[in-house]
């Protein structure tokens, strides 16, 4: 799959706020972060050979990867995309046993692989803990990651999922998800990630490490109520103190009960999130057009914005409200539009410094997202 990403020049992406100087994070992402003045951005994302046997699956080349800290990520006209080797089990009780090692990646906004050292840092860097601007772009050693996971069917009311991430000589995170099922209506998720550094987190100089932290932790809580066309979500998730969750930003989205489109954890230790969600399906007419439109509320209590070793993107606590709109359409069943709505006001006390907001809260965010499938 050939993957391209034009800027039809509605707007001079390289023209930075005149107050913070600093660009736009939402729509530097649509396009190459790394040569804005690149108007069309042409990627050969997908090619890889594929094996199938009962119960067995490989894969080698280039090709998407779905899991919690690597994945496409959402809202990106090009997606995050790994090159590298795949294996699959799938037992006849549904059980998966994966496992992958890749020596390449495509960060997701970019127009080319780069090895797994020079993919982290493509995306903004923050603050290292001495405040300074951190220095672990290019200067980020690693050649490779595993990945490995594995899905049971323990009863048949709890479910239990776990992921491993290891990225050479950076970092180490262990992922587990188990799943109660309570009732037909209600079930009970619980998750816990934990993360140590490798070797010496990317570089053996201090100023350019990627992993500063030795260790973070984070626990988290979700309740799903399901009705006949909707699901009442009410998750809560708690980063502990002892140190910064990191995952490059370049490699997605961070598949968190508490994430909500449009911002991240990510960089922030002693934290905690509230994040309350509806999802509804509402019929159009008579026919079978329907809209699916979901309503996420949040609340996000981080570190001081002064706290360079908690806090590595200086973000003030905030709360977020999201509307995701998804539209189908019967008589154009391969169009599928997407409405996106998002606000954030920052709450509590910080410095009147607008590097402390400008394009992280007390903002209004609309996205219009028009996907067709082949």
């Amino acid at each position: 799959a050939v993957y391209n990403s034009t800027n039809l020049g509605l707007q001079d992406l390289t023209l930075p706020d005149p107050t913070t100087g600093r660009l736009s994070r939402y729509e530097e992402g649509l396009f190459d972060l790394l040569d804005l003045k690149n108007d069309a951005v042409f990627l050969l994302g997908e090619l890889y050979m594929n094996y199938r046997i009962p119960k067995h699956e490989f894969a080698l080349g280039r090709m998407k990867i779905n899991s919690p800290l690597v994945n496409p990520e959402d809202g990106r006209m090009i997606p995050t995309l790994a090159q590298g080797f795949r294996y699959q089990y799938r037992s006849n009780k549904s059980d998966i046993v994966q496992f992958g090692v890749f020596n390449q990646i495509a960060p997701r906004s970019t127009g080319r692989f780069y090895g797994i050292g020079e993919s982290i840092g493509t995306y903004p860097v923050g603050r290292n803990p001495a405040g300074q601007t951190s220095g672990y772009a290019w200067n980020t050693h690693s050649d490779y990651l595993v990945l490995f996971n594995t899905e049971l069917k323990v009863t048949e009311s709890v479910q239990l999922n776990f992921w491993n991430l290891f990225v050479d000589n950076v970092s180490n995170s262990a992922y587990m998800k188990p799943t109660m099922r309570l009732n037909q209506k209600l079930d009970v998720e619980m998750e816990w990630l934990h993360q140590n550094k490798v070797g010496d987190g990317g570089n053996a100089i201090d100023s350019l490490r990627y992993f500063t932290s030795n260790s973070s932790d984070i626990l988290g809580i979700r309740l799903n109520y399901r009705l006949k066309k909707s699901k009442v979500s009410l998750a809560y998730d708690r980063i502990f103190a002892n140190g910064q969750f990191l995952s490059p930003r370049e490699w997605g989205r961070e598949d968190l009960f508490s994430f909500q489109k449009r911002e991240r954890s990510e960089g922030s230790g002693d934290n905690h999130a509230l994040v309350f969600d509806y999802d509804h399906h509402f019929g159009l007419g008579k026919g079978k057009d329907e809209i699916q439109g979901i309503l996420s509320v949040g609340k996000h209590w981080k570190p001081s914005v002064l706290d360079a070793g908690l806090n590595k993107y200086a973000f003030p606590d905030y709360t977020q409200i999201n509307l995701d709109l998804f539209f189908k359409f019967e008589k154009l069943k391969n169009l599928h539009p997407e409405l996106l709505l998002v606000t954030k006001i920052a709450n509590g006390d910080f410095p009147d410094n607008p590097n402390f907001y400008f394009n992280k809260t007390d903002l209004f965010h609309i996205d219009l997202i028009l996907n067709y499938n082949f």
